[in-house]
């Protein structure tokens, strides 16, 4: 029945959201070519925020917790585990004043109204995942920015969102590059919990009436412990959050 229902309402929603990236193409390109970065950040907010009341319709809502733990005016590096494209649409925005910059997959690069865009000039990195060797460099880069600038990355360590909800295997090396070359940063694992079921018919219709749950946990400071406490305990708390059912 939830999925009949969902079908007239889905249709309203995609066909809304891919308006919204269509009219914030345009804007994102006058931001960063006129008036540059700090414009076209706030753009890329903005439209994030309209993505995530997009998921009102459906009846989805959203929780943060523990936002305030975040350390300020310091690099950060985020490590969360992956459901579907509202982790990242939630990301952005709640996470706004940390300037969070992405490892994404080279695909999503082009062909995508605002995402490509913001993904190729927002401070993001597209790696190729066939040709990991070249995703190293690439990675070191990001780490060295935020740690010029005192933003923040974004890291999956799944590589994949998970479609159940429960977590797939942490890759290390992503991670373990960005605690490399930004030394002064902050580890803080993230647990994103109910995003999976926003697809759990597929990519249509969608799910109605979920709770999105991002969860901050203890944040690490890389220089207080090697690598391996690092990815041990953020894995621990990351996977402990999450809820299964």
């Amino acid at each position: 029945m939830q999925k009949i229902i969902s079908y007239p309402i889905s249709f309203i929603a995609i066909l809304i959201f891919l308006l919204t990236l269509v009219f914030f193409h345009p804007i994102q390109w006058i931001c960063f070519n006129v008036f540059g970065y700090e414009s076209h950040k706030k753009s890329v907010d903005y439209m994030n925020l309209i993505l995530l009341r997009i998921g009102h319709i459906l009846g989805t809502t959203y929780t943060t917790d523990n936002l305030e733990n975040i350390p300020k005016d310091v690099p950060v590096i985020f490590v969360a585990n992956h459901q579907g494209m509202y982790d990242i649409i939630g990301m952005v925005w709640f996470l706004r004043k940390f300037h969070p910059k992405f490892v994404s997959k080279i695909e999503l690069g082009k062909g995508i109204p605002s995402v490509s865009y913001n993904l190729r000039h927002g401070g993001s990195v597209l790696i190729d995942r066939k040709e990991p060797k070249t995703a190293l460099p690439i990675i070191k880069g990001l780490a060295e920015y935020i740690e010029k600038h005192k933003r923040s990355a974004v890291i999956f360590p799944e590589g994949t969102r998970s479609k159940t909800g429960s977590p797939k295997e942490f890759a290390q090396t992503g991670l373990k590059i960005l605690c490399k070359y930004a030394p002064s940063a902050y580890v803080v694992p993230i647990t994103i919990n109910n995003s999976w079921k926003f697809f759990r018919f597929g990519f249509f219709p969608y799910g109605i009436g979920n709770h999105l749950i991002f969860t901050v946990h203890k944040p690490l400071m890389v220089k207080e412990f090697d690598f391996a406490q690092i990815m041990q305990q953020t894995e621990k708390a990351i996977v402990q959050g999450i809820n299964k059912v």
